[in-house]
C-alpha cells in the first residue's frame, strides 16, 4: 500500500481555526472593551475620596464645611478627559485638586452651611460617562460613609 504523502493542511481544518478565533475574539472583544470603561471610571470613586479626606482637613483646620460647584461642569462628564482648569475658588479654598485632566465633574453639597455643628453634614458627588451613551455613573461619599456607587453595574 502506497500511503500518499500529505503535508500542510486541508481546507476543513483551516475553517475549524478560523472559526474558534472568530468564537474566541467575539467574547473576547466585549469583554475588553468592559475592562477600559471600567478602568477610566476608576478615577471618580478615587478622586471623590480625595474631595472628602480634604473635607474632613479643612473641617478639622477651620470648624466648618465648603459648598463646591460643579467642576468642571458638564463638559467633564463624557467620554473626553477635559482639564482642571485650576479649579474654581472653592475647591482651591478646600486644597483639592486632581491630578492632570478628569473624566469626571465633581461638587460638594454641605446642610448647616459654614458649621460642623451637630447634623451639620457634607456629600461629595462625582459623575461621569465613560462609554458616552447618556446614561451617567455617579458616586458619592458623605462625613460617615465613604464612596459608594449610585447606579447599576452597567452604567459607565
Amino acid at each position: 500500500m502506497l500511503k500518499s504523502l500529505r503535508k500542510g493542511f486541508t481546507l476543513v481544518e483551516l475553517m475549524i481555526v478560523v472559526a474558534i478565533i472568530g468564537i474566541l475574539a467575539a467574547i473576547a472583544i466585549p469583554n475588553f472593551v468592559e475592562m477600559q470603561y471600567r478602568a477610566k471610571r476608576a478615577e471618580v470613586p478615587a478622586n471623590v475620596d480625595g474631595i472628602k479626606t480634604a473635607q474632613m482637613g479643612y473641617d478639622a483646620a477651620f470648624d466648618e464645611f465648603i459648598s463646591c460647584t460643579d467642576h468642571p461642569g458638564a463638559a467633564g462628564i463624557g467620554k473626553k478627559q477635559v482639564d482642571w482648569a485650576g479649579g474654581n475658588s472653592e475647591f482651591q479654598k478646600l486644597g483639592w485638586s486632581p491630578d492632570g485632566k478628569v473624566r469626571g465633574t465633581y461638587s460638594v453639597t454641605t446642610t448647616t452651611a459654614g458649621s460642623t455643628a451637630k447634623g451639620a453634614d457634607f456629600t461629595v458627588t462625582g459623575i461621569c460617562d465613560v462609554d458616552a451613551d447618556g446614561n451617567t455613573a455617579d458616586y458619592s461619599a458623605t462625613k460617615s460613609i465613604n464612596t459608594v456607587f449610585r447606579d447599576n453595574n452597567d452604567t459607565y
